[in-house]
């Protein structure tokens, strides 16, 4: 219904904005990341956003970007995951670290964020596999390599190597390596690490 305002930022009350456009004032929740890119107060801003009604409440919700709104959307979609939450997890990683971290299948990345618990990160990985991808863009990966990344750190993993060695290890292969070579190399590496 409100899909974007336009207007003079009155004031900042994290995670809460107030913006008047022409004498109406809306109250604006946005994640940490919009909060940052904000203008000082009584200066012009533009938001889009995405209005919720409930049945006890009506919120509007604001965003600087447009991936930034379809991430905040795909999220709010899945059972369980309430506005709050979905603020919460943009409000810790960026759209390309939530989508990097759904791509490879990486729960204990999503755990990290205030609020997200094992079932939860479990339950976005598997409901938006395939959904923030595409769409949104990962930086620096084509789908065959971040395949190939996941299967690799999932093997590092399963030998008994923490996630942070893991993680430490898939830095050190190139991104076009096949899953066997990668498994090689991390191990290699990590014999050398240790």
């Amino acid at each position: 219904m409100i899909g974007r305002i336009q207007g003079i930022l009155v004031s900042v009350h994290p995670p809460r904005l107030l913006v008047d456009c022409q004498g109406v004032g809306y109250e604006i929740d946005v994640p940490m990341s919009t909060l940052y890119q904000l203008p000082e107060t009584n200066q012009k801003i533009t938001l889009l956003t995405h209005f919720q009604v409930r049945e006890d409440a009506q919120q509007l919700f604001g965003f600087a970007t447009e991936t930034e709104r379809e991430a905040f959307r795909q999220l709010i979609k899945i059972s369980g995951v309430g506005s709050r939450t979905a603020l919460a997890v943009l409000s810790g990683m960026s759209v390309n670290e939530l989508a990097q971290a759904i791509a490879m299948q990486e729960a204990g990345r999503l755990t990290q964020v205030p609020g997200i618990g094992k079932k939860t990160a479990e339950r976005l990985c598997l409901e938006l596999k395939g959904k923030l991808a595409p769409d949104l863009g990962i930086v620096g990966g084509k789908p065959q390599a971040i395949e190939a990344s996941s299967e690799i750190l999932q093997a590092l993993l399963a030998l008994g190597y923490s996630e942070k060695e893991a993680h430490l290890a898939l830095k050190q292969i190139p991104p076009d390596t096949t899953v066997s070579d990668g498994i090689r190399m991390g191990l290699k590496y990590l014999s050398k690490s240790s």
